[in-house]
């Protein structure tokens, strides 16, 4: 017999096994005959807390949304360069895909492309909010002589979440074989160099001997 907890815990519970779940089996083969097994409820239990299972994935894209948006802030409220604010946001942003990795097999799965137009359009908000978070601290960069002011803060951006996106299919095709944030900050060292401006050459005379 399943043990009685209050509501809010009890969603919680079955937010965290959809998740688990969604990473162990993948999004597509997700029932809620499934998640009833993980948490130790009957269909109709979870159906008490979540009507449909639309209503789960909902309440996953929220999920998902708050964990984002609350990493986000936190850099963004923080002193420093926009320099160390983007590496704080591409930091925290592989930091919560390593803690939850169920966000890479949501945001390539059937489920999001296809069958769930929710849940597309939450995430594909979600990514928009995240590209203008970068794109500002690239244009602020700019601003200050930090980034080249040929570079287009929105194309630079894109360039940014390709590194994320990529390096996070790479890490589950490894089987999570190395540190994802620690990786993914190596990296974007590489881009910032080529988004800085150039020094300027040294004159022969100035040239050490």
């Amino acid at each position: 017999m399943a043990v009685r907890k209050p509501a809010q815990e009890r969603k919680a519970e079955i937010l965290e096994a959809t998740l688990r779940l969604a990473d162990e089996l993948g999004p597509d083969r997700l029932s809620t005959e499934s998640i009833a097994r993980a948490v130790g409820l009957t269909q109709p239990g979870i159906f008490r807390h979540f009507p449909t299972k639309q209503a789960i994935w909902e309440a996953v894209a929220a999920t998902i949304t708050d964990k984002m948006a609350a990493g986000w802030r936190v850099v963004l409220d923080r002193g420093g360069t926009p320099i160390d604010r983007l590496r704080g946001l591409i930091g925290a942003q592989l930091r919560l895909i390593q803690a939850t990795p169920a966000i890479p097999a949501i945001l390539f799965s059937r489920e999001l492309h296809a069958e769930n137009d929710f849940l597309r359009k939450s995430v594909l908000g979600l990514m928009n909010r995240f590209h203008a978070a970068i794109a500002g601290e690239i244009a602020k960069a700019q601003d200050e002589r930090m980034f080249r002011r040929d570079l287009d803060p929105d194309d630079a951006a894109y360039l940014v979440l390709g590194l994320i996106q990529g390096l996070a299919v790479r890490w589950s095709l490894s089987g999570r074989s190395f540190r994802l944030a620690d990786e993914g900050i190596r990296l974007l060292e590489v881009q910032i160099g080529l988004f800085a401006i150039p020094s300027p050459n040294p004159t022969i005379s100035e040239r050490p001997a």
